[in-house]
């Protein structure tokens, strides 16, 4: 880390903590050079995520249509918004750990199917039936069936 002071670039860290939005990490540190002290925010860098749609085109990832897609297929049902917030994160984490920058709504679909049958199999089975645009009862049938 470059001194901000004298410009020498070995220095060491003082002390580390977590800043107090628990996003990052601040470290005090000690310039090898002039022994003057700095401060510097250590933070994950996260990459934008483009979701490729059904039909080719792209757009930057929103967690808050996943959130909303899962809350709509709770219509009218219990459930902690809490547990729709936790599932939404791990989905966005899960995507961000692989590295690849683009995910087809295919796989979040897969994602958040996984995630609500556990939870909720009514809410599973409405958010199957709009994710699957089912033509006839028939297909949905052979859906349930096959799950």
């Amino acid at each position: 880390m470059k001194c901000p002071f004298c410009g020498d670039q070995d220095s060491k860290v003082v002390d580390s903590r977590h800043s107090e939005d628990g996003l990052s990490i601040r470290r005090r540190r000690e310039c090898m050079g002039c022994q003057r002290r700095f401060t510097t925010y250590e933070m994950v860098e996260s990459l934008p995520i483009i979701v490729v749609k059904r039909n080719g085109s792209r757009q930057n990832f929103d967690r808050n249509k996943i959130l909303n897609s899962m809350i709509r297929a709770f219509d009218k049902r219990k459930v902690d918004v809490n547990d729709l917030d936790r599932i939404t994160t791990e989905i966005e984490q899960t995507i961000q750990n692989t590295l690849e920058r683009e995910v087809s709504t295919d796989r979040i679909g897969e994602m958040v199917m996984e995630r609500l049958k556990p939870l909720d199999e009514v809410a599973y089975i409405r958010f199957a039936s709009i994710y699957h645009r089912f033509q006839d009862a028939g297909s949905f049938r052979k859906f349930l069936e096959e799950k």
